[in-house]
């Protein structure tokens, strides 16, 4: 029952977030100035050598046909009833097709990598973790600490460029500026070739992305367990005669993984934001060319719906990592009932 009402409790917090969210998503639209009309006529004058003058009554029409003669309320209230009933967040006219189209392809493969360096990483950092503070001051706590620190320190495009060279210039791989191999383009079902595949065009992605995030999980989950060990609990059990492995699986580990779950939603953040970063410097079609070429083109309702499912998403994950740290810890669940009554 705590379990229940800790988790509507969660829920019903996210209702004003989520109204938040979709105000500033879009804020982004009407923030950059100009529109696609704008960009359209800029093209047309240049491409036809017509004036804006001659072009003006044209560009009026387009604006009404696309709802941008409104009051900027009314086109917030149209664009947000259209995504909660239809799951229209507009038509990219850059594109010539619906926005829901144009992201469809990209985003899942974003946010698929996302999740994956994010369950890796996490796992990874926190096992080092746990080996670099039973191990506190040796020479596997210093080579940790030392892959963790330059972890966190190189830049991960700078990891991406070096990567870069030598696909291009060492190697000559041809896995470079793609998702899959061309025999495996029009294969719209999975295989575990196409899959392995897949993974010689984006490890590149994957190993930045988990190398930067398991150094800060291997920090947080050092620093946490030692304190753990230094606690009066722990050295009861020890006084009570248990284990060392006893003692480090049922009381020391569990307790030290408590900020690392609730940290996991705002990693998930860190890994979309950081597969974005080397998919751009390595161009793989996920969604990080695609905001730049819509920022190009000022096309700002792909721009506006990416942060918005990429929020919504981020939101559940912090939803998901509150309720493992609920399943770990009864305490969580007990205030929860404790404050109700």
């Amino acid at each position: 029952m705590g379990l229940l009402v800790f988790m509507v409790q969660r829920v019903l917090a996210t209702i004003p977030l989520l109204i938040g969210i979709s105000i500033v998503s879009f804020g982004l639209i009407i923030a950059v100035p100009g529109d696609y009309v704008d960009v359209w006529l800029n093209q047309t004058m240049s491409m036809t050598g017509q004036t804006r003058a001659e072009l003006q009554a044209q560009a009026d029409a387009m604006r009404i046909a696309m709802g941008l003669d409104k009051p900027v309320w009314v086109q917030y209230l149209v664009w947000v009833k259209g995504i909660v009933t239809a799951w229209d967040f507009g038509y990219s006219y850059s594109y010539s097709q619906p926005v829901l189209d144009v992201i469809g392809t990209r985003l899942p493969r974003s946010i698929g990598i996302a999740i994956v360096t994010l369950i890796v990483g996490q796992t990874i950092g926190a096992l080092l973790g746990i080996y670099a503070a039973m191990n506190q001051y040796k020479i596997g706590d210093t080579v940790a600490t030392v892959f963790a620190f330059l972890g966190i320190v190189i830049p991960k495009f700078v990891i991406a460029l070096i990567i870069l060279y030598f696909l291009a210039f060492v190697w000559h791989s041809p896995y470079i500026g793609a998702l899959n191999s061309a025999e495996y383009v029009i294969q719209d079902y999975w295989t575990f070739g196409k899959l392995w595949d897949f993974f010689k065009h984006v490890w590149p992605i994957l190993l930045i992305s988990i190398w930067a995030g398991q150094a800060y999980t291997l920090r947080m989950m050092r620093g946490n367990l030692l304190d753990v060990m230094n606690a009066q609990y722990v050295e009861t059990a020890r006084s009570k005669g248990l284990s060392r492995r006893r003692i480090m699986i049922i009381h020391a580990i569990p307790n030290a993984l408590h900020p690392v779950i609730m940290n996991m939603g705002s990693r998930f953040d860190y890994m979309i934001k950081g597969e974005l970063e080397i998919a751009i410097v390595l161009g793989i079609p996920t969604i990080g060319p695609l905001i730049l070429g819509s920022i190009a083109s000022q096309d700002m309702l792909v721009i506006a719906a990416i942060f918005l499912i990429v929020s919504v998403i981020i939101v559940a994950g912090n939803l998901l990592a509150d309720l493992m740290l609920a399943l770990l810890d009864p305490r969580v669940r007990q205030a929860t009932l404790e404050a109700r009554s």
